[in-house]
């Protein structure tokens, strides 16, 4: 790499001797050298220049001297390696100078063999300094490109671990999938600028939420939502994470709906399914693109448990496997459900948040035990519970199933 070097001097003769001195260099592409007669010259070459690496400068100058270029340059917030080249080596000037962001001082007569040895330092200090402004340039684009993506504490620990942070890897994961009912309908019917701003507003709810779950967005697509709990850092409590963040997204997808709604906008229910087990999962978007997602039937379980709301009448789904792992859980047993792809029947729960709810939920619970156990009291106690709370979707879900003498908690879905 070549080095520039501005030498600022009122010395007709110190251009051939410069020039003389560094000729192997200067011809070997290691140094180029610009010159300027005085501090007014250089900051006009600067301004034209701005790939200077170091700037040579004489103090006694007619129009603007060195020291008077120096305060310049620190107004301009230049960071310039400079040496100050000068007859004028008393300890004033050379105070002056250093305060002035002067890297080092040498003094007329030049001897060459020196400047060339200081020149050669600075470089490289200068080099130093400027892979160091890379790095952390770098470091400062890669946070802000994954702070799309991973909470403000795992985007900093990526940034600051590098690409082996997001390798493939095959790891436990808490799968949390969102989508929104009739969306594209809304998309045909609303007007670009209002659906705009209503869907930017809803994903930026929805992602600090999930965000201040330490949960991982992998994928927006549409309306929809895939965030991962448990990747690519190790959370302990990944399960309980996602059932909480499911909850508090359901709180912020109701109170938005209800929002819009009253003007007059048709927007939509959102469903979310979770799903807890082994996944590949890292960046596959190869040498170019950055694209951290999740492989395996874990992923595609937590989808298909989102879209099973729309027939249960429940707007979480979470599997018995996240309630497991979760320890503690707030919710009612939905089924055993027998989901497309899958062999066996998964056990599926509906997690419930507010604590009003518990009469509702003790009632729901003694009609299910009725269910579970082939009661044949389980019709009646499905419909008095109904009576009193009309508005209970999943269990108007198994009166629809018993009535069609369906039995059982075992529950097939498409």
């Amino acid at each position: 790499m070549t080095a520039t070097i501005l030498v600022v001097d009122d010395e007709p003769d110190l251009e051939t001797l410069v020039t003389q001195s560094f000729r192997k260099r200067v011809r070997g592409g290691e140094i180029e050298f610009l010159f300027a007669h005085d501090g007014v010259e250089a900051l006009k070459v600067l301004s034209q220049r701005p790939d200077v690496d170091l700037l040579l400068s004489d103090i006694n100058m007619p129009r603007m001297d060195g020291l008077t270029l120096l305060e310049e340059l620190q107004k301009a917030d230049e960071k310039l390696a400079t040496l100050i080249v000068s007859a004028y080596g008393d300890m004033a000037n050379i105070r002056t100078a250093m305060n002035r962001g002067a890297f080092d001082f040498l003094t007329k007569p030049i001897d060459f063999a020196d400047l060339e040895a200081t020149i050669d330092k600075t470089v490289r200090h200068v080099n130093r300094l400027r892979e160091v402004q890379r790095r952390v340039l770098a470091a400062e684009r890669a946070h802000a490109s994954l702070s799309r993506f991973f909470s403000p504490q795992i985007a900093a620990k990526l940034a600051r671990d590098g690409e082996n942070s997001v390798a493939v890897e095959r790891r436990d994961v808490a799968a949390l999938f969102t989508d929104i009912t009739g969306f594209t309908s809304l998309v045909e019917t609303t007007a670009p600028e209002v659906l705009g701003a209503m869907l930017n507003e809803y994903m930026a709810g929805m992602t600090d939420l999930i965000f201040a779950h330490d949960g991982t967005v992998a994928k927006i697509i549409g309306d929809a939502i895939h965030a991962l709990f448990n990747a690519p850092g190790d959370q302990r409590d990944y399960a309980a994470r996602a059932v909480s963040c499911a909850c508090r997204l359901d709180a912020f997808a109701q109170d938005f709906m209800t929002r819009w709604r009253e003007k007059g906008l048709a927007f939509g229910i959102t469903r979310i399914g979770v799903h807890a087990g082994p996944v590949l999962v890292g960046n596959f978007g190869g040498g170019e693109f950055f694209d951290y997602t999740a492989y395996g039937d874990t992923i595609n379980t937590a989808a298909r448990l989102e879209v099973a709301n729309k027939t249960l009448g429940t707007r979480i789904c979470v599997s018995g496997v996240v309630v497991e792992r979760a320890g503690t859980f707030s919710g009612r047993p939905i089924g055993n459900l027998m989901l497309r792809g899958r062999a066996e029947a998964l056990a599926a729960f509906e997690p419930l948040s507010d604590a009003s709810q518990n009469a509702r939920l003790a009632s729901y619970i003694a009609c299910y035990e009725k269910l579970a156990n082939d009661d044949p009291q389980a019709m009646t106690v499905f419909a008095a519970h109904l009576g009193t709370y009309p508005d209970d979707a999943l269990a108007r879900f198994h009166l629809k199933r018993l009535l069609n003498a369906q039995r059982g908690t075992c529950i097939a879905l498409e």
